[in-house]
This record gives C-alpha cells, sequence and structure tokens, in this order.
C-alpha cells in the first residue's frame, strides 16, 4: 500500500513537472509574440539611424539582455515583447553603466515615442541588492544602449522614434 502511495505521489508530481519544462523549452524556443524580430535591424531617432547589435525575442533572451556583454559606444539591444505593459529591468552581471528606454509602438506601425528612461543605470553583482527599474508607462519595446547615448542624441520622454 505504501509503494501504491509513493507512486501516485511521484506521478502526480512528476507529469505536471515534465509538462512544464517541455512548456518552457517549446516557449522559449519560439519568437515572442507575433513579430519574430528578425526583421528589426535599426531604429531612427532625430535623423540619425543606429542598428541594432542584438534584438532579444524569447524568454532567454529578454532574461540575458546585455549580461556578460562588453558593451561599446555603438552597441544596442531592442527587447521586443508581446504586447505594451510595466516591464522591470535590472542591472545583474552588467559590465557597463546603460542607458535603459522603454518605448510604445502602436501596433500596426513602425513609429511611437519613448515613454519612459532610467540614464546611467549603473551595473550590479549581487543579485540581492540589484534594483529593478520600472517604468511609469506602458511599453512593448525596450532600447538599451551605452550610458550617455540618449543625452547625445537629444532622447527625452515623448522623442519620437522609429523601430525598422
Amino acid at each position: 500500500m505504501v509503494n501504491r502511495v509513493r507512486l501516485l505521489i511521484l506521478v502526480a508530481v512528476l507529469i505536471p513537472v515534465l509538462i512544464f519544462t517541455g512548456a518552457v523549452l517549446l516557449y522559449d524556443s519560439a519568437p515572442i509574440g507575433s513579430s519574430p524580430g528578425a526583421h528589426f535591424k535599426s531604429f531612427s531617432v532625430g535623423g540619425k539611424t543606429f542598428p541594432f547589435t542584438y534584438v532579444a525575442t524569447n524568454e532567454s533572451a529578454l532574461y540575458k539582455g546585455l549580461m556578460g556583454v562588453n558593451v561599446t559606444d555603438t552597441t544596442t539591444e531592442l527587447f521586443v515583447f508581446p504586447n505594451a505593459s510595466y516591464y522591470g529591468f535590472w542591472m545583474y552581471g552588467m559590465n557597463s553603466s546603460l542607458d535603459i528606454m522603454w518605448v510604445y509602438v502602436p501596433p500596426g506601425t513602425g513609429t511611437g515615442t519613448f515613454v519612459y528612461l532610467a540614464l546611467g543605470v549603473p551595473p550590479c553583482h549581487v543579485t540581492v541588492v540589484c534594483a529593478t527599474y520600472q517604468p511609469a508607462a506602458r511599453a512593448n519595446y525596450v532600447i538599451e544602449a551605452k550610458a550617455g547615448f540618449a543625452a547625445a542624441n537629444g532622447i527625452r520622454v515623448g522623442t519620437p522614434v522609429t523601430i525598422g
């Protein structure tokens, strides 16, 4: 009788864990939302166009971001989200201070505005003390660049941006 109970408990726990793990692996390998991200090559602001160095469209890329990357003055990353929301970011494992710029682009268009900025955000190397930077406005994209990028390019809340 005891072995049957153990087997039942094992099956009741193991099957949901396997299903969940399979779903995570399947979800993580698929692009987020209806925009696979492959077509995102650059963004334009203030008459200048900047290429994306990285584009994050799946869970693992969204989580990793620029963690462990040697960020230069030309490094940029676009985070593509399935819908507009209040996506928080942290700086764990970063090698450089960053400008984190939240963007809202209405669905079906390529042009939107910067809706929130966290500028000159310092790196953090101890997870328990890393701050989370939370926007005050909904966004469906986030652009990260080396600290000082926003100021050097006249980016403020409300500045128009085209993502293409």
